[in-house]
């Protein structure tokens, strides 16, 4: 299957529809059980030694940006480094936090594994394929690994076309043990796309899943705004309990989203309709909004959609565009915390699938944002990563995984 052959419709574009409507049905939810709220906080590139480990065990920490030049002459200052490789149909990309080891989610259904020396290596970490159900924006879609590198956790569609989030047991040689697959998670989806597709392990502990409406257009079911659906939220998972709570609503569909790894507030960039892309924020000193409604489908951004579903109470998007040369489905995305580019300190990072513009908004330290700037331009981009040092990486749905290097070293 090529990258082609995979719809504009991957991450949740306007114009989807269904002519059938089976009924939603989710799974039973027990009640919210408060999370850890400490948080494990990391240096700076102005003090770290090139890796974002962990300072000390206290709360506190320095989130003041290093002086930068102005977020004008960043283009000049960044651009796209040599490939990690082509790929089949890549769609996310991880790092194992231990090794080093990459390893890149192809939508099919496939781990592929590249070494420190950039070369692939022989044998697939595992091999999905037969039991993933993928097309259009179905499939092998994300992945994450716990502080050890002892377990994986993996998200996809399912031969149902059902969501599945399920952990695996990661061997010593980097294999992840097949058999002790372990799902932790499984929502019927009433339709094929808006499956979201990320999962996160927070500073917290837990892990963290954003899903997306179930699909069609236009919330038809009415779900992202029900407490009672895991569909259009923020969904955390206790790994000690394994109990699901539904943490916020709201939600479209939730592609890509990430923790900063110096304040720990989650960044969620969330597909729009058809007319505006919107980037939210969850701040870790609201408990990762805990209980906030994101607005989806009273809200597309900032602006009234549907007029059956309550308007009181939503948080607004912290920045949002309009479809147009800009884009139409927006790829998030991190906050840069590396040491190559310190000019970007402190910048959210992200992309558009329709634009291929990669751009940065400036975040001052009281989280207000600035006017994005564009840095590069890939086509397709579906993931916007950070590595181990808090560097950049942009993942194509056509095959490339680039990095954003300095535009001046040699």
């Amino acid at each position: 299957m090529t990258s082609r052959a995979l719809t504009v419709a991957l991450i949740g574009l306007a114009g989807c529809t269904s002519t059938t409507a089976p009924p939603v049905t989710v799974a039973t939810v027990p009640a919210p059980a408060a999370p850890a709220t400490s948080l494990v906080p990391y240096l700076p590139p102005a003090t770290a030694t090139g890796t974002t480990s962990p300072a000390s065990t206290s709360t506190s920490t320095s989130t003041t940006s290093p002086p930068q030049p102005a977020p004008s002459t960043w283009p000049d200052l960044v651009a796209l480094g040599e490939p990690l490789g082509t790929f089949d149909a890549p769609v996310d990309l991880e790092q194992h936090p231990v090794s080093g080891v990459w390893y890149v989610v192809e939508q099919g259904g496939v781990v592929q594994r590249v070494g420190l020396d950039a070369r692939r290596l022989d044998e697939p970490a595992i091999d999905l394929s037969s039991t993933v159900g993928s097309g259009g924006e179905q499939g092998l879609l994300g992945i994450a690994f716990d502080p050890s590198g002892e377990t994986v956790f993996l998200n996809f569609t399912d031969g149902d076309d059902d969501t599945v989030v399920a952990a695996f047991a990661v061997a010593p040689d980097g294999m992840f043990d097949l058999a002790s697959q372990r799902p932790l998670l499984r929502i019927d989806q009433p339709y094929d796309n808006h499956n979201g597709g990320d999962v996160l392990v927070g500073p917290d502990g837990g892990l963290w899943v954003p899903t997306g409406d179930g699909g069609s257009a236009g919330d038809p079911e009415r779900v992202a705004l029900d407490p009672a659906s895991l569909l259009g939220k923020l969904l955390r998972i206790d790994l000690d309990t394994g109990v699901v709570e539904v943490w916020a609503s709201g939600l479209r569909n939730p592609w890509r989203a990430s923790f900063d790894a110096v304040t720990g507030d989650l960044w969620i960039a969330d597909v729009g309709q058809g007319d505006w892309e919107e980037i939210s924020v969850a701040p870790v000193g609201e408990r990762w909004g805990q209980g906030r409604n994101f607005g989806w489908s009273a809200f597309e951004g900032t602006h009234r959609f549907a007029d059956d579903q309550p308007m009181l109470g939503h948080i607004p998007p912290v920045f949002e565009y309009a479809h147009g040369d800009d884009g139409c489905s927006v790829t998030g995305g991190v906050r840069y915390r590396g040491n190559a580019l310190p000019a970007l300190w402190g910048a959210y990072v992200f992309g558009d699938y329709c634009s291929g513009r990669i751009r940065a908004l400036p975040v001052g330290d009281d989280g207000t944002v600035g006017a994005p700037v564009e840095l590069a331009r890939l086509d397709d981009v579906v993931a916007v990563r950070a590595d181990r040092s808090g560097e950049i990486w942009v993942v194509s749905l056509a095959g490339d995984i680039r990095p954003l290097v300095s535009a001046e070293r040699p």
